[in-house]
């Protein structure tokens, strides 16, 4: 064990934000700390790394053990370059290696004893560098900074000129490469790009220590955690296994303790009941036995009542009339800003009830095409015409359809005049806006309170196609479930921008990513983008490569029309043959070729071939039904019902070490033949 936290407890004046809090981190451990906007969990972090002092409890970090935190706005240097910045936390080794030049300069001239005595100091020192990583050092910074999306040329850009979420990228660097036993990251996803991400998420997986995340990314969650401590009404609660682990377990028990809560409820109104009815008699056996039963009612500890599933807000989207079958058709659309090419011969349509998202790196431009979709920006050429019956709700990432002057109250009541007082009121009640809140300004709300303005001007609009410029920024993950929802009931037509590949895989039908200056098409939702992606970028680089004189190297073709896009659609026939695992070698070689294998060790090389994919499939198979397994009897193991019956419970222990030991030999059976 690593970490230790027992009975945290923390208030700020009369708000009680942590009580009794435990939990504990194993060596290598990766732990999410999950809860709504408010519910303390960077005041835990805080806790833990020492920044604030609990009001109870203790934090214990095993002996020898180093700590390393990114708060949500990491600090750094802003006087050094990004790279300079990063190969401070390597001043050691510069220092040693500094020291080596010394050496290696006061041994072309020294004698004897003097010798002597610098080989060893040498020696030592080389092992020391060498140990440390000396000879790495400056190409993992590099790989760390390109892995964080910083191309090599912006190596030398001052730290002073960058934005927060870039000097928090650098942070971030800066505490992966210190490699302390434990990271502990507070949103480290809010300024990456996917492709930064999904790195992030590799490195993390392969480190070689402990890991504690907050963060309200599901799909990263995922990943990585192996762990999910809850902070939940100011209590812990821990569960074993990733975010989706979570969640079902969270509703099971979520679900059994709403059960409990509302059996003693009907007991306590039952006992209640009978006390009154004993006192009504009026005679003194009678009240003796309800002052009895008042008693007994006093010592019971009252369950508290858990936590509505996603109650304190719910959000209805509803066209007001139906658009045409052609919603938004986009020609040759292109747009630069100076030297800032973005992206060129941009072309794709979208029909009524699609849910397209469009995705790509940070920089590509996608902001951008939402913003000429909705004629805040002038493309540099092209045009889109809107189908008949479109009408646009925009919901902006930076909330400029807001008014910073006005009231909450004032946003809603100018915009709908209609609405009375108390609609307006109950609008903002649904979204978590009450009593005085209304009257607060728009300037003076944090970003996810704007977001959530937003949001309810959105459903206001009854709009039959909804354009959104990142949705779920600064929402916890009840709210983006509770949009998610909407938008998944929502008859209407969605385009929107997002991150959030958990947000993605849910809602979007399609998906258009904005790569290399042009818009690639994916019938389906994130995880079958990411299925087809290699695939289909080979296969469109292909297909302009034959075919210049048509279709200038570059840029794109209308999306959903190039032969080569058509290879990612579900159900269509792919270039090669990705199920043989032997494409190359699936056409008749030329028997002029010295070179190729002949007709006979052709089919030897597929059986081979086919025998290895089999093996490799029966082995998944065997360990997807051990892993199914192993959960039933975890599941069975935790039954309060068998916890009495020795036996039983020593069978089913039994059971899961023997399956867990044939599992590790599996997997390393699977690696193996996956190799």
């Amino acid at each position: 064990m690593i970490l230790s936290c027992q009975n945290i407890s923390k208030a700020f004046s009369e708000n009680i934000v942590l009580e009794n809090v435990n939990f504990h981190i194993e060596d290598y451990e990766k732990a999410a700390i999950v809860g709504i906007n408010g519910a303390g969990k960077t005041t835990l972090l805080r806790i833990v790394v020492g920044e604030m002092t609990p009001d109870s409890g203790s934090v214990t970090l095993s002996k020898d053990k180093s700590l390393g935190y990114l708060a949500q706005n990491g600090a750094v240097d802003t006087a050094n370059t990004i790279y300079d910045e990063l190969l401070s936390v390597k001043q050691d080794l510069i220092d040693i290696e500094r020291r080596i030049r010394e050496c290696e300069a006061s041994m072309q001239t020294a004698e004897g004893s003097w010798l002597e005595n610098l080989m060893r100091q040498y020696s030592n020192l080389t092992h020391a560098f060498e140990t440390g990583g000396g000879y790495i050092y400056r190409s993992e910074l590099a790989g760390v900074l390109k892995g964080l999306g910083f191309a090599e040329e912006e190596f030398d850009k001052s730290v002073s000129t960058l934005s927060g979420g870039q000097k928090t990228r650098v942070a971030l660097g800066k505490l992966l490469l210190q490699k302390p036993d434990l990271i502990i990251l507070d949103e480290p996803t809010n300024h990456l790009d996917m492709n930064s991400i999904a790195w992030l998420e590799t490195y993390l997986l392969n480190y070689k220590g402990a890991v504690i995340i907050v963060s309200h990314d599901r799909y990263f969650l995922d990943k990585i955690a192996t762990k999910v401590i809850e902070i939940d009404q100011t209590k812990s609660t821990s569960f074993l296994g990733n975010y989706s682990d979570y969640a079902v377990k969270k509703e099971q028990l979520r679900a059994a303790a709403m059960n409990a809560y509302l059996n003693q409820q009907r007991e306590i109104k039952h006992q209640e009941e009978v006390i009154e009815k004993l006192r009504s008699f009026n005679r003194e056996k009678s009240i003796k036995r309800a002052e009895s039963r008042e008693k007994m009612l006093d010592k019971i500890e009252v369950l508290d009542k858990p936590t509505e599933a996603r109650t304190d807000m719910r959000l209805t989207l509803t066209p007001r009339r139906q658009s045409g079958g052609d919603v938004l058709t986009v020609e040759n659309l292109s747009k630069s800003f100076g030297d800032n090419f973005l992206f060129d011969n941009v072309s794709f349509e979208i029909k009524r009830g699609e849910h397209v998202a469009i995705i790509g790196d940070n920089g590509t431009g996608k902001t951008t095409l939402l913003k000429i979709l909705n004629q805040l920006l002038p493309p540099d050429k092209g045009l889109f015409r809107l189908g008949t019956n479109v009408e646009i709700g925009y919901y902006d990432q930076e909330h400029h359809v807001l008014h910073s002057e006005k009231t909450l109250f004032e946003e809603i009541a100018d915009d709908y005049p209609t609405l009375t007082n108390t609609e307006i009121r109950n609008v903002l009640a649904a979204f978590l806006f009450t009593g005085e809140d209304v009257f607060k300004r728009i300037c003076d709300l944090s970003g996810g309170e704007r977001g959530r303005v937003s949001l309810a001007k959105l459903m206001l609009g009854n709009a039959n196609f909804l354009i959104l410029d990142e949705p779920t920024n600064h929402l916890d993950i009840m709210s983006k479930e509770i949009l998610e929802d909407a938008l998944n009931s929502y008859e209407g037509t969605v385009l929107y921008v997002s991150h959030d590949r958990y947000f993605i895989n849910r809602t979007a039908s399609r998906i258009l990513d904005l790569t290399a200056h042009r818009l690639v098409n994916y019938i389906g939702n994130y995880d079958y983008y990411l299925e087809k992606h290699d695939v289909q970028m080979a296969a469109l680089y292909a297909s302009e490569s034959g075919s210049r004189q048509n279709t200038p190297y570059g840029k794109s073709a209308p999306c959903g029309k190039s032969p080569a896009m058509q290879n990612g659609l579900p159900g269509k026939k792919e270039n090669m043959d990705t199920n043989s695992g032997a494409a190359a070698s699936s056409s008749p070689t030329s028997s002029e070729s010295e070179n190729k294998l002949d007709w006979k060790a052709q089919k030897e090389e597929q059986a081979r071939i086919r025998k290895k994919e089999n093996d490799l499939r029966k082995c998944e198979e065997r360990i997807a039904a051990l892993e199914a397994r192993l959960k039933e009897l975890e599941t069975e193991i935790s039954d309060p019902a068998i916890g009495t019956q020795a036996a039983k419970l020593q069978e089913l222990a039994g059971e899961q070490g023997a399956l867990s030991a044939e599992l590790e030999t599996l997997y390393e059976q699977w690696e193996t033949m996956a190799e």
